[in-house]
């Protein structure tokens, strides 16, 4: 079982930045990369980035690409979302997840969600 602490989201302007830690915590069985998504009310949910435990290579979407960074702070045990340049269209739920690198099928364990609103 795997315990997730999301406690960022909130608003930003548009073009503006947030930054979305995420603490996971646990056993995770053969999880190796924690990776970040979004999904807006009635869509699919979209792979942002997620980085791998052994190399910390890491994987973008092509529509955050310069802008969105994650990173990591093994003494903190924590994984952080970078946002820059934000747009609204970009205001959805976001969450952190443990698994594989690949699509949400890939990933067993999922935090609770943090909510980004973007001003326009």
């Amino acid at each position: 079982e795997v315990e997730f602490v999301e406690s960022g989201g909130g608003l930003a302007q548009a073009a503006g930045s947030l930054r979305l830690p995420c603490a996971a915590s646990g056993d995770d069985g053969d999880a190796d990369a924690i990776g970040w998504f979004r999904q807006a009310p009635g869509k699919e949910r979209e792979g942002v980035p997620c980085m791998s435990d052994s190399d910390g290579s890491t994987y973008y979407a092509d529509s955050v690409k310069g802008r969105f960074t994650i990173s990591r702070d093994n003494v903190k045990n924590m994984v952080y979302l970078q946002m820059n340049n934000l747009s609204p269209e970009e205001a959805d739920s976001y969450y952190c997840a443990r698994g594989v690198c690949g699509p949400p099928s890939m990933y067993a364990y999922w935090g609770q969600g943090s909510q980004v609103a973007v001003a326009s």
